[in-house]
């Protein structure tokens, strides 16, 4: 089982600095990262993912408007033959203060896999991708 991701800021985000640390996080964690960097469409994670064999996206939006950019793309990803396509997306969802568990539950009916707010550590969507890939703990 490959143990690649796709990781990216989608829509017209260009927030990089959460990207670097996702990306080096998932890198010392043994994953192989795919940084398709900001400013990322749906296709691009599409395509990257085809690319590489990857079994995950991991897509970070901080400018209040992941909610319309990430909106389609499970079934784009099933378009693509991508079904089991593990997608996990964190951040600044959406626009305005909202109940969080509200911003969940749409991300959740959206397609994804999991859904961090803001500030999330790291290290608890490493071992819910460990989880989900059903890899061996780390020693």
């Amino acid at each position: 089982m490959t143990n690649t991701v796709v990781l990216g800021v989608i829509g017209a985000d260009c927030h990089a600095v959460g990207n670097k640390i996702l990306d080096y996080a998932f890198s010392k964690a043994g994953f192989n990262v795919v940084n398709i960097g900001v400013l990322s469409s749906q296709e691009e994670f599409i395509s990257a993912a085809e690319e590489t064999g990857a079994k995950a996206m991991i897509i970070s939006s901080l400018y209040g408007h992941g909610e319309i950019d990430c909106r389609g793309l499970r079934e784009k990803c099933d378009e693509a033959g991508l079904n089991d396509m593990l997608l996990y997306v964190g951040g600044n969802l959406v626009v305005g203060k909202r109940d969080w568990d509200e911003v969940k539950q749409k991300f959740l009916a959206m397609g994804f896999n999991r859904v961090y707010p803001p500030g999330s550590d790291p290290e608890q969507g490493i071992r819910d991708l460990r989880d989900d890939l059903k890899l061996p703990k780390p020693e």
